[in-house]
């Protein structure tokens, strides 16, 4: 396929000058018709373009096989062929893609949604494209490399009014909603700290960026792959899987599982945006994310809630010794997990031994074995054997049901609320934070980060 130039800012001329509908009031300057959403009715199929089809992308595609899957879009040949031999039989008509942008210039009008299962660095500028011409987006988690992405995804999928959901999974489950129904309902009463960790990285974390240039793979597109990220020489340090551990591309153990593994206790206390953020960790080189890391998060009084301290543990057996000590010290003689969390209250402390708050017990046991859970107020969803309840949720709401339960208007503070961690411990300092203006007080370097440049021709 042919190699596009085509920047955002391109397309969306074209698009326009096509016949898309579209003129009026866009982000990116051009004169755009806000598009309208397109719903489909429940007893229709949608219309789903996958962008990103390896790996979680595969899976992904797998999720959302009840309807049409009309466009598959991957940089790399092997992935994408992979994917498409696999369903061809069921989509003869789908269409291949290495370019997202080529993609929407030439189907556009036949795409209802999309789904997104890139590296961090490039969630965003698809996300964004689709929202400005009504489509519906599904994203993997994280939602966003930076912190000012999340921002605009959250504002934009309000703006455009269209059904989004991220890719954190836990969120579907009926123990994650009965989770945060108990804290809310006061069970272990004021809850004044929370603590999170996780047995990631699993990939390397660490290293200087390499010095060698091998050659460039046939089956990879590698401009493509690096999309809005700096230039740099294919290794296959960074492709596929490994680029979660370098800053270029990923956003390391907290971007990565974060939104996993703090998505309960991020609900359940109603964190929203902290005033600071600070980081304990690893040396690292800045090219790569340190081995492990403790980052802390303080935030205000929110309504009747008090202040909160909310704590990050990573780094896999790389974890200093206090660190696994502390965590025991809090679980009442319970078996540390290799990931969880812990929040605090003055009446008892609630302990999940997983990644998706999906299991908890309520400590210590005396105390609570005649604790009743109240009425439940969060939706179930009814389980269908062989489908994803988290795609379908997404699914539902696109034709016209209840909004998905990790919508951008949730999943993006929450994002944007775990890459400030990141931000501070590459800053290197405590950074103060300004949620109102989304912008760091104290650091300009610091504040430098909330939104990065982007490589020329990719400009978001």
């Amino acid at each position: 396929m042919k190699k596009s130039n085509a920047t955002r800012r391109d397309f969306l001329k074209g698009a326009a000058l096509a016949g898309a509908g579209i003129l009026v009031g866009s982000s990116t300057g051009c004169a755009l018709f806000r598009p309208s959403p397109r719903f489909r009715l429940p007893n229709e199929k949608l219309n789903i373009a996958c962008i990103g089809v390896g790996g979680r992308g595969r899976a992904n595609v797998n999720g959302v096989s009840t309807e049409n899957i009309v466009a598959l879009c991957d940089v790399d040949d092997q992935k994408l062929n992979g994917t498409y031999d696999a369903i061809k039989e069921k989509f003869p008509d789908v269409k291949r893609y290495h370019d997202f942008r080529v993609m929407f210039a030439e189907i556009h009008a036949m795409i209802d949604a999309v789904v997104i299962s890139t590296p961090d660095h490039m969630h965003a500028l698809p996300a964004m494209i689709a929202m400005e011409h009504g489509m519906h987006v599904y994203c993997e988690k994280p939602l966003t490399h930076d912190v000012w992405e999340a921002r605009m995804l959250a504002r934009m999928a309000e703006k455009y009014g269209v059904a989004t959901q991220m890719g954190n999974q836990g969120s579907s489950s009926s123990g994650l909603r009965a989770g945060v129904e108990a804290i809310r309902s006061g069970a272990i009463g004021k809850i004044r700290e929370a603590l999170v960790w996780t047995n990631r990285p699993v990939w390397p974390q660490g290293m200087d960026r390499p010095a060698e240039t091998p050659e460039i793979p046939e089956h990879v597109k590698w401009d493509l792959w690096l999309g809005t990220a700096p230039e740099r020489p294919w290794h296959p340090c960074y492709h596929p899987f490994k680029w979660r551990g370098w800053w270029d591309f990923g956003t390391g153990a907290l971007g990565d599982m974060g939104c996993h593994t703090a998505n309960m206790a991020f609900r359940a206390l109603e964190l929203g945006s902290p005033v600071s953020a600070q980081a304990e960790n690893s040396a690292f080189s800045k090219d790569s994310f340190p081995t492990w890391s403790v980052i802390t998060l303080n935030y205000p009084e929110r309504g009747d809630l008090p202040p909160l301290r909310w704590t990050w543990y990573d780094g896999s057996n790389q974890k200093p010794v206090w660190v696994t000590e502390k965590l025991k010290s809090l679980i009442h003689g319970r078996e540390l997990s290799g990931s969880g969390s812990v929040l605090i209250g003055d009446k008892g402390t609630l302990y999940s031994p997983n990644d998706y708050g999906v299991e908890w017990n309520l400590l210590p046991e005396e105390d609570f074995k005649d604790w009743t859970a109240p009425d439940p107020w969060l939706p179930r969803l009814i389980g269908v054997e062989g489908l994803s309840s988290h795609h379908q949720e997404w699914i539902t709401a696109c034709k016209g049901g209840p909004e998905a339960f990790s919508n951008f208007a949730v999943a993006g503070p929450l994002t944007e609320t775990l890459l400030l961690g990141n931000v501070a411990m590459y800053a290197g300092r405590q950074i103060m934070w300004d949620g109102d203006n989304c912008e760091v007080t104290n650091s300009e370097a610091a504040n430098a980060l909330i939104r990065r440049q982007y490589r020329a021709g990719w400009e978001i």
